[in-house]
């Protein structure tokens, strides 16, 4: 038999949900005759899994030991990654945001993939806010995405609450994202570009256009703070978050990011690398802009957080005099 006092990362669920994720590898069916039969009880009493769980809520699981660790399968906690030292901008009991560097993938891509979710939950884990028993019924995770060679800001979810908040707050819009972009060629003003966007799952890349049938509509709004006589340094607010829309659409206008191979000019990235020793795009997830939250993560209100951007970044203004600390 086992006993499982209900945390505030399982509470506002329902009880068959719980039961789903405490027991992955039990089929539904059995989990709903345990209930029936009171193998499996909540606070004393028969369920039927439909229940709302909350905090100190006590789940009592009538089965031998072996057979709930056998429903249990393996537990996500054997997976943790050694800890690494990880850029962190803010972190709170519910959040916490993180300058991610170019190279490392912000989720798995495949089952032996390492990625900076893996290295967030040892961190926590690690630091003592969350143990590897949590993780049988509660993961945090990664809210928001950046290409593998895209810096800068992640935000993570360390408590169920955070991590709705935060999921509910990108999908609604309701915070601004700024990126810094070293392009090609002069950007002379401010513009805000619109579009559609189609993707190519098997080539893993996306075309835009101008056609309201042809894909999802995406808009960019980009600022220039520097130019140089090939270069510019944008700042860059994405109005919709599309897989390599800053990328795409900034190369469907004229002027692709230095170091993209996939959408950008090819000699031009190859001079670059040559001449600055660029390894990836020079895009950075620089900003993300709060107003008003209510609720949950309210002590976010109306603050800024700021990534500074990698070396290679700060090597290539010094030389073209630009100083990104100024423009901020």
């Amino acid at each position: 038999m086992q006993e499982v006092k209900i945390g505030k990362n399982e509470a506002g669920q329902r009880l068959d949900k719980f039961l789903f994720k405490y027991l992955k590898e039990a089929p539904s069916g059995f989990i709903y005759k345990m209930l029936r039969k009171k193998n499996i009880v909540l606070n004393g009493k028969k369920s039927d899994g439909k229940e709302k769980l909350k905090e100190n809520d006590i789940v009592k699981i009538f089965m031998a030991d072996d057979t709930i660790r056998k429903f249990q399968g393996t537990s996500a906690y054997m997976q943790i990654v050694q800890p690494i030292q990880l850029n962190i901008v803010y972190e709170d009991e519910n959040v916490i945001f993180i300058n991610k560097p170019s190279g490392m993938l912000s989720q798995k891509a495949a089952v032996s993939d390492v990625s900076l979710n893996e290295y967030m939950i040892s961190y926590l884990i690690h630091e003592g806010s969350l143990s590897e028993k949590d993780l049988q019924t509660f993961k945090p995770g990664i809210c928001n995405r950046l290409d593998r060679n895209t810096s800068g800001l992640i935000i993570g979810g360390k408590s169920l609450a955070g991590l709705q908040k935060m999921s509910e707050m990108l999908k609604e819009r309701t915070m601004d994202k700024y990126y810094l972009a070293v392009t090609e060629g002069n950007v002379l003003s401010p513009m805000s570009i619109k579009g559609y966007l189609r993707k190519d799952e098997k080539r893993n890349k996306v075309f835009i256009s101008e056609k309201a049938n042809d894909g999802q509509y995406i808009e960019t709004e980009y600022e220039p703070l520097k130019q140089t006589e090939n270069m510019t340094l944008l700042k860059v607010k994405l109005i919709t978050g599309k897989p390599h829309q800053i990328r795409a659409h900034l190369a469907s206008i004229g002027h692709p990011i230095i170091g993209d191979y996939k959408y950008g000019n090819k000699k031009m990235n190859e001079m670059y690398k040559k001449e600055y020793s660029i390894q990836s795009q020079m895009l950075h997830s620089w900003q993300i802009v709060f107003g008003k939250v209510d609720g949950v993560c309210a002590n976010l209100s109306n603050q800024t957080f700021t990534a500074q951007p990698p070396p290679i970044f700060s090597r290539i203004m010094q030389a073209c005099n630009i100083n990104i600390r100024r423009e901020q």
